[in-house]
């Protein structure tokens, strides 16, 4: 986890720094992924104000508190940002239990036959056979399923049109999708 800490119109102690450092370790508890963090702490006139900002395998996580202690500050914004944390850790495990739900009424399954395995006239060879479930779900939808699971790509049937699809990323970073023509 890497952290940076700024300050704005605050003379910023070590002991302020390390403090806010640790509440933010805390939400690694949540988060398996690479995580960078980034608090800045402003005092304008009485106003002490903490923000931070969490980026997480593409997940960005916000949140700011004002009182009149920078330490309340800290511990009201990582409140919030736990929440936030603990909401979307929620949510993806949702994602999944449903996706185990349908995996018994909807199977696709890759076949390879052992012929073409063995055969020397093509130069490409099968050498996994998967078989996985695919759900309906949106377009946007299976794009978030697909970054935070970290895959390549990712089959779903689409919500809208009901037809299988196929959603994909790019080398610029970017989704492809393949949808098929009737």
């Amino acid at each position: 986890m890497q952290v940076t800490v700024t300050g704005r119109n605050i003379e910023m102690t070590e002991a302020l720094k390390k403090y806010a450092e640790e509440k933010v370790q805390k939400v690694k508890k949540y988060l398996h992924a690479s995580i960078d963090a980034h608090i800045i702490l402003a005092v304008e006139k009485f106003r002490q104000k903490a923000e931070v900002t969490i980026n997480a395998n593409g997940v960005k996580i916000h949140g700011e508190e004002v009182t009149e202690d920078m330490y309340s500050s800290i511990d009201k914004v990582m409140d919030k940002i736990e929440r936030q944390v603990r909401k979307h850790k929620e949510k993806i495990w949702a994602l999944k239990s449903k996706q185990h739900e349908r995996d018994v009424n909807i199977k696709m399954n890759v076949i390879a036959k052992e012929s073409l395995e063995e055969s020397a006239d093509s130069p490409h060879r099968i050498i996994k056979t998967q078989n996985f479930p695919y759900k309906p779900m949106s377009v946007e939808e299976a794009a978030m399923q697909m970054d935070l699971l970290g895959y390549e790509f990712l089959v779903f049937r689409n919500s809208t049109n009901e037809k299988v699809n196929v959603i994909y990323k790019r080398k610029d970073g970017n989704f492809g999708l393949i949808e098929p023509e009737q």
